[in-house]
């Protein structure tokens, strides 16, 4: 099974659940074994993953005893990951955000999930926190995850009921912060739906720095002056200083399209936030001193709006190196859409079976923390040494040996760019320069024909054996 931090005389298993705690060895036994099946197997429904029906019925019955709940499965996973973040000598991104796992076609779900999409669907808001190196962008592993219900709100709800009502969800943002430490060198990215001035002053205190894009319609003051006129953020970040010019690839959410060597002026400085007038959540009055990035497209194609950020800070904004490493953190919040996709395209989340939601939600976690694996291991061949370190620190000496005869006819030592590189080819890429670096989905096909592949050359040595041992008798 594929791993970025290879520990001796363990499986990746046992390294990130052998400390869960189910009041039974045999259940945190068996976590462990169906851990390490679904790293080897993430496609498809429970059946597929665990071929063997032994090992199918035992995930079933591990799924349904009551120690075995959402929150003691993530835990010893979770642990593992702050253990990374502690040792990491760079800053630490924590990128926040929901999705929503739909779970509709469960009849007997019904009345104990919530509304998703447009009200027709029954399912979870499903809140996620993942952690990775600010510098490498190196995956370290799912920080947090919340299951939310969303429940059924009367329609005549006062504001002052919101706001002390514990299941709002605007609530999820600083319960998504629980477990994180309070250092400096963690940095909390979160996009515009976090944008609350309860969570904008909750980050205030919290002794992390954060990047939270701007949303909401709020009174803005320039500087730290509280005496100074107040703007709406949109013009107050029109009115900050320009930092100078720089060029992106950028991604645009109307038209999902990447915008190739984008022209944008950046501008940044300290702002003074303002309480609003009406209190939808628990917070203060005194305004926030933090500070205020505008990014925004110059000359964008025909018929499209700008791509604008504006991001809300406390990272001191002085010179246009502070709003790039500001840029640069935000960035960085993509990679939680490709955890989601893991989670839903490549793990089938949305395709369990259970019908209750106390033995659906372990298994929810287990199969999140494999789409974190999964995702830490295609960063692997990102990073810069991915071609000067043998694929074999990641990845089983086997994998690498099928691989590399399938793509070059022979047995090959192959660096972890290599073996990458190979991967995604099997899985359709081109492996030209221009094409740039294969995609979560197409290494997850080259993963899963690797995978098929590896399957038939066992049962050709198990069959090989089979014969010179009757060829014996």
């Amino acid at each position: 099974m594929p791993s970025t931090h290879y520990v001796e005389n363990q499986s990746l298993g046992q390294w990130l659940f052998g400390r869960a705690d189910f009041g039974d060895a045999r259940r945190t036994a068996r976590l462990v074994e169906t851990f390490d099946a679904f790293l080897a197997h993430p496609e498809g429904t429970l059946p597929a993953k665990l071929g063997v029906p032994a090992d199918l019925r035992g995930f079933y019955l591990l799924c349904n005893r009551p120690e075995v709940t959402h929150a003691a499965v993530l835990a010893p996973a979770r642990e593992r990951t702050l253990e990374r973040m502690a040792a990491c000598e760079e800053p630490v991104i924590l990128v926040h955000d929901a999705t929503e796992l739909d779970y509709t076609s469960i009849k007997s779900l019904a009345e104990d999930l919530g509304q998703i999409g447009t009200g027709g669907g029954r399912g979870y808001i499903c809140q996620n926190v993942i952690a990775l190196a600010a510098d490498t962008g190196r995956i370290l592993g799912l920080a947090d995850q919340i299951l939310h219900v969303r429940p059924e709100v009367d329609e005549d709800e006062t504001l002052t009921e919101h706001r002390n009502r514990e299941s709002r969800e605007s609530l999820l943002w600083v319960r998504g912060t629980k477990h994180l430490p309070a250092a400096w060198n963690f940095v909390d990215v979160s996009d515009q739906g976090s944008d609350t001035f309860e969570f904008l002053e909750h980050e205030m205190k919290s002794r992390r720095r954060f990047v939270i894009r701007a949303h909401k319609a709020r009174k803005v003051s320039l500087g730290h002056d509280a005496s100074e006129p107040r703007f709406s953020f949109v013009e107050a970040a029109a009115k900050l200083p320009k930092l100078g010019e720089i060029t992106l690839d950028i991604q645009a959410q109307r038209d999902r399209k990447a915008r190739k060597g984008a022209r944008l002026i950046v501008r940044g400085g300290a702002v003074l936030t303002h309480a609003p007038h009406a209190k939808h959540g628990h917070h203060g009055r005194d305004p926030l001193a933090m500070y205020l990035v505008e990014v925004k497209e110059v000359n964008p194609p025909k018929g499209q709006k700008p791509v604008t950020w504006r991001l809300f800070t406390n990272e001191p904004i002085h010179l246009l190196d502070d709003a790039l490493r500001v840029i640069g953190w935000y960035e960085k919040r993509w990679v939680i859409e490709e955890f989601h996709k893991g989670m839903k395209t490549g793990c089938g989340v949305e395709k369990l079976q259970f019908c209750t939601t106390e033995a659906l939600e372990p298994a929810i976690a287990v199969l999140s923390v494999t789409a974190a694996t999964i995702l830490e291991l295609r960063d692997a061949a990102r990073q810069p040494d991915a071609k000067e370190r043998l694929a074999t620190m990641v990845v089983p000496q086997d994998y690498v040996e099928v691989l590399s005869v399938h793509r070059y006819g022979e047995r090959r030592d192959l660096t972890i760019h290599e073996f990458f590189m190979a991967l995604g080819r099997l899985g359709g890429h081109q492996n030209r320069k221009c094409d740039g670096p294969p995609g979560w989905l197409v290494l997850w096909r080259g993963w899963i024909k690797l995978r098929s592949m590896l399957d038939g050359f066992d049962t050709a040595m198990q069959l090989a054996k089979l014969m010179r041992r009757c060829g014996k008798t």
